[in-house]
């Protein structure tokens, strides 16, 4: 069929209305899954420190004659470790027009983007509190950076035997200042996994979360201890479930959590009553200096990883 002739149409014609609907979509994601599970407590200076302790080991040679003397036993001292503080921040710089003009989707852009900018910042928050191979770091001329969690936990470290290259050095005077290294990556197994449950356990951990990301999220669920989590399903309804919510091993049950923004190389096995973030500076926005027809903001938070003893968690590096 063909349009007949002299036929004036849509293409043709001017003054037509723009059809732009007043909504902005946006996909990308916000959960930020180890900052909304850890404590939140404050900092005052920007070296955050606190003291970590643990029971001598259990005796089976505690016995002792009858009436004997008490002699003095050198009492073993508290360990003091710290973390620096980090600022992160976003800024946005709006025309006095573009706030004024009339927009879709937002009235002022100012605010828009502001709000924008928080959900960023959140994001890079939860990157960083994550953070591979980042040690503690600052000085006038370098910007302070604290020590990501996988520098932090030395402890409970499995990797496979065909891992020759990969370091964790853990804590060196107190401060995580020496990053580990990557060694040869090797696929995850049920023994290695169960591995780090059991040494977390005997350290005194409970690692009721188990953080990872999609791709070793997907092969824990092939793992023989998931028992999956039934939610609201119809019934009736065919519904075929392919995912781990829990795994039970002999020391309890264990949430799998993915996490969007933490290496798929590594599998984190958290009790979270020992992880914190420690604010001096909450998220807040500073309204800058006007220089001209715009609107400058900025959102800043200072903070840093509180790992309050980090023989309570457990990590499993360097996979495929």
């Amino acid at each position: 069929m063909a349009q007949p002739t002299a036929t004036f149409d849509a293409y043709s014609a001017i003054g037509q209305r723009e059809d732009l609907m007043d909504v902005i979509y946006e996909i990308s994601p916000t959960e930020t899954p180890f900052m909304s599970n850890a404590a939140r407590t404050t900092a005052k200076a920007v070296l955050h420190e606190w003291q970590t302790d643990a029971l001598a080991a259990a005796s089976t040679a505690n016995a002792q004659i009858e009436g004997d003397d008490i002699a003095g036993i050198t009492a073993v001292p508290t360990v003091r470790v710290g973390n620096r503080l980090q600022i992160s921040r976003k800024s946005v710089v709006i025309s006095g027009t573009l706030d004024a003009v009339d927009k879709a989707g937002r009235a002022r852009e100012t605010s828009y983007q502001v709000a924008k900018m928080g959900r960023e910042l959140k994001r890079d928050m939860e990157s960083i509190l994550l953070s591979a191979n980042q040690a503690e770091t600052g000085s006038a001329a370098t910007a302070r950076a604290m020590g990501g969690i996988e520098t932090w936990i030395s402890t409970n470290v499995t990797v496979d035997t065909d891992n020759t290259t990969g370091t964790t050095p853990g804590l060196v005077g107190g401060l995580p200042i020496s990053s580990p290294t990557d060694g040869t990556a090797t696929a995850i197994d049920e023994t290695i996994f169960k591995s780090v449950i059991s040494d977390i356990w005997t350290e005194g951990g409970d690692p009721r979360m188990i953080m990872c990301g999609a791709g070793q999220k997907s092969k824990i669920s092939g793992f023989g201890g998931i028992s999956t989590l039934f939610k609201n399903i119809p019934q009736g309804q065919a519904t075929i479930v392919a995912g781990a919510d829990l795994y039970v091993s002999d020391f309890g049950e264990h949430q799998i959590v993915p996490n969007r923004f933490m290496r798929n190389r590594t599998v984190l096995f958290l009790d979270m009553e020992f992880w914190a973030v420690a604010y001096l500076r909450p998220i807040h926005k500073i309204d800058l200096a006007k220089t001209g027809d715009s609107e400058k903001a900025a959102l800043l938070v200072e903070y840093t990883l509180v790992g309050r003893n980090e023989a309570s968690s457990g990590k499993l590096p360097d996979l495929t």
